[in-house]
C-alpha cells in the first residue's frame, strides 16, 4: 500500500502526511471498514516515519499539558 515511507524524500513524505490528515474526517465518516483501516495504518506508517527522522522535533509547549493549564 504505497510507497515505503522510509524511500519517501522529505518534501514527499511531508506532503503525504498532510494529505492523509486533511482526507481523515471524510474516510471516517464515509468510508467502508477496509478505507479507514488502512487509511489508520498508512497514516500510523508515515507519522512513524517522520518521528524516526525528527526525534527531536521542536514541540509547542502550548501543545503540553502545562501550557493548557496556563491557558
Amino acid at each position: 500500500m504505497g510507497i515505503d515511507p522510509k524511500d519517501l524524500s522529505e518534501d514527499d513524505l511531508i506532503r503525504e502526511l498532510r494529505r492523509l490528515h486533511a482526507t481523515r474526517t471524510d474516510t471516517f465518516l464515509h468510508g467502508s471498514a477496509d478505507a479507514l483501516a488502512n487509511h489508520s495504518t498508512r497514516t500510523e506508517e508515515l507519522e512513524e516515519e517522520y518521528l524516526r527522522r525528527h526525534p527531536e522535533r521542536q514541540v509547542d509547549p502550548e501543545r503540553l499539558r502545562e501550557g493548557a493549564r496556563q491557558r
